[in-house]
């Protein structure tokens, strides 16, 4: 993985892209707006077509399926991207940048927390006992 330094990292993200055009200001500003999942799929349909959406999806699958070590051959049937892509999206996971880690684990972290209140929710409505100190046995 790269070690760039902040200043590396923003010089490259700048490469290719203005950011700081008012267009591109307004497309970041606009993703940082949403405050739901609803109005992120009301954005994101108004703003891309249903097979761009569908091949966004499509890659971030291919990056949290490399992140956990599958093989290409194994990503490019599960997906249907194309060797190239998936090339890409590794390349990009492994960058600097860091947009496609930053993501997984923010994903992660969401995963891992509504499954620890799924798994609190049921504790609490079944038929459990306290112990105090915050255990409960739970009768089966």
């Amino acid at each position: 993985m790269n070690k760039d330094t902040p200043v590396e990292v923003a010089e490259n993200l700048n490469k290719k892209l203005d950011w700081n055009t008012a267009q591109m200001s307004q497309l970041v500003q606009a993703f940082i707006s949403l405050e739901s999942a609803t109005e992120a799929q009301a954005f994101l349909r108004d703003l891309m077509t249903e097979g761009e959406i569908q091949e966004f999806s499509k890659r971030l699958e291919a990056a949290r399926l490399l992140s956990e070590d599958m093989q290409y051959n194994y990503i490019i049937e599960k997906t249907g991207l194309s060797s190239t892509t998936v090339a890409r999206i590794s390349k990009w996971l492994k960058g600097s940048l860091g947009g496609y880690r930053l993501i997984l684990n923010r994903l992660s972290s969401l995963s891992r927390k509504s499954s620890g209140q799924i798994l609190n929710k049921n504790l609490h409505h079944s038929n459990t006992t306290k112990l105090g100190k915050g255990l409960l046995l739970k009768r089966i």
